[in-house]
Parts: C-alpha cells; structure tokens; sequence
C-alpha cells in the first residue's frame, strides 16, 4: 500500500473558534484571518515540511435564524437579527473562498433556553432567583462529528493522504482515528492548548 506524500488538515470550527476566542485579550469573535494564521502555523510545522497539503477542510454549522420567547417575561429574541449570527455567517462566506479550503456544514439545532454558564455560577454564588436575563438560546451543532468520521474514513480508503492533521479536543472521534491508523495513516493532534482525555492523546501518532 502506497499513499502520496501528501497531508490535510480537519478543523472542528466550533473548536477552534471558541480557542481563538478565550485566547484574544477581548474576547472578540474569530476572524477569518486569524483563522488563516492558525492554518498557516500547521502548514509550517517541520512534521510536515516534507508533505504537500492537499486541502483544509472546516467542520462547522450555520447560524440559526430561529425566533425564540423567553418564558421569563415573554422577550421575543430573533437569532437571525443577532451579532453572532451575522458574524458567524460573514465569517463561513470568506473561509469558503480559501483556496484549498473546504466548509464541510453540519446542521444547527434550537433546543429553546437554558442557563447561561456565567449566570448559573452567580446564581449558586448567590442564591438568587432565576431572572430573564440568566436565560440564553440553547443552540447546538449535530452533524459535525460525523462529517469529520466520514471524511477521516474516506481519505483513508482511498490513500489520498498519508497524514491527517486534526484539530479538536473531542474524543468522540477516538474510533475514525483507531480506523484511520488501522488503514495505514499517520494522525496528528493540535488541541490548541486543551486540556484534553487521555484516550484522545492516545490513538494518535503525534501532537503537534
């Protein structure tokens, strides 16, 4: 079994946005630049000086445009009138016109409200009621994981790479890597810095 001296890299977007995001001073939203960076930082790595990138691809979902109502005091919230929904969808439209860039979009799921994390530490902190204002949209990516399986699945299969360069701090994709590794591949981690489970560290050939 040949495979072509070739590497792509797998984006978790939801990953590596919420990284990019703690690691700013601001707390500002990613920008697609700032995406670049990072790409550029994996591309340079002396692991793969000897390789040629076949394609980037990025995992993510779109914005929802749900309507939503508070069941606190009734507040009607539009998601697709929203900050993150404009910068989230800005942000996909100029990854898309990367070269060697692939979006890969799952799907996003409205789950109405829950407790924001900052609230529910004030509210056990204090021992306060729940106001409108703890309330946040519980929104959540499905598809995701499974796309990126697919994806580590098919380019082993079909020997397009010899390495695959992963970036994410899920475990669930333990088996694609196993599947992978089993296939011939080499696997290479960047958590970015995340604290992340040992089986995920574990079912790969290097961290970078």
């Amino acid at each position: 079994m040949s495979f072509p001296p070739r590497f792509a890299v797998l984006i978790d977007g939801g990953f590596m946005l919420k990284k990019l995001k703690s690691q700013s001073h601001d707390k500002r939203f990613p920008t697609a630049e700032q995406i670049d960076a990072e790409c550029e930082r994996l591309r340079r790595a002396k692991e793969l000086a000897d390789l040629e990138l076949l394609r980037i691809y990025f995992y993510h979902a779109p914005p929802s445009k749900d309507e939503l109502t508070n069941p606190l005091d009734q507040t009607v919230v539009k998601l697709g009138d929203t900050n993150i929904h404009r910068q989230n969808e800005a942000l996909l439209d100029r990854l898309e016109l990367r070269p060697s860039f692939a979006l890969r979009l799952g799907e996003t799921v409205t789950n109405e409200w829950k407790l924001g994390d900052r609230a529910m530490r004030n509210i056990l902190k204090e021992q306060r009621p729940v106001s409108a204002g703890d309330l946040v949209p519980n929104v959540q990516q499905k598809g995701v994981d499974l796309r990126i399986g697919l994806d580590i699945a098919r380019l082993a299969l079909r020997q397009m790479v010899s390495v695959l360069v992963v970036v994410t701090g899920d475990s669930d994709l333990v088996p694609a890597f196993k599947f992978a590794r089993r296939e011939g591949l080499r696997v290479y981690l960047d958590h970015m810095g995340h604290g992340v489970r040992r089986d995920l560290k574990a079912h790969v050939d290097l961290i970078l």
